[in-house]
């Protein structure tokens, strides 16, 4: 992996190592909402079977590690964990479902896993179930909720509806994009489901290159 560009003084040439690469991907401050994806060059955020881990590279997964090592804890929709078979994470896992539904494969966990949902999911609030808004998850408050349980640095890995939701209430900070050489074709979904408006400004903070991937960070302006 070799770096492109970076707005990043000071970073080394030659090959990234991993010190380097969690300093690029450093969250800049203690609260901080980052979202990580990947897509191919015609924007699919999946591959023909549905899933991520198909246009994942391995390049991807050294970004994807490197950005679950710096987060607090993990926000994910119960839809995507269902899909994508989330298991035990080192870091807490908060599972958004406003049905409150907690996926099969995270129940008895041994890492933590929060079930962050509303009212009308009839769910009762308790140490795993936050019950945050009344007839759709809070997301504001879901995150503010992370930072007062000392989680202040929330990676979210999707899914598509989750980010367009996020993207909506203003509250995504950066977005870490890996785009997989590849082409599925088709009518796959997209990293932002529609109806995602992304609003304000955008700025490139670095581009990263391993095998034809590119790894790039991106600021979002609120």
């Amino acid at each position: 992996m070799r770096v492109l560009s970076t707005r990043l003084r000071g970073i080394p040439s030659g090959a990234v190592s991993d010190a380097t690469l969690e300093r690029l991907y450093a969250f800049p401050r203690a609260r901080w909402l980052r979202a990580n994806f990947v897509s191919t060059l015609d924007g699919a955020a999946q591959g023909a079977d549905g899933l991520s881990g198909s246009i994942n590279t391995p390049a991807d997964a050294r970004v994807f590690s490197a950005n679950r090592r710096l987060a607090d804890c993990v926000m994910v929709g119960a839809g995507t964990a269902r899909v994508e078979n989330y298991g035990p994470a080192r870091k807490p896992l908060i599972i958004v479902s406003r049905r409150g539904r907690l996926p099969e494969g995270l129940r008895n966990s041994r890492t933590r896993v929060v079930l962050a949902t509303c009212e009308s999911s009839r769910r009762r609030a308790g140490d795993d179930v936050w019950v945050i808004g009344d007839d759709a998850v809070d997301l504001a408050g879901v995150v503010a909720r992370c930072a007062t349980e000392g989680m202040p640095r929330v990676l979210t890995e999707g899914g598509p509806h989750l980010f367009a939701d996020l993207l909506a209430a203003g509250l995504v900070d950066d977005l870490a994009l890996t785009v997989s050489p590849r082409l599925v074709g088709g009518d796959p979904l997209r990293i932002v489901a529609p109806g995602g408006a992304l609003a304000g400004r955008v700025d490139l903070r670095h581009v990263l290159e391993e095998d034809g991937s590119l790894m790039t960070l991106w600021r979002l302006s609120r």
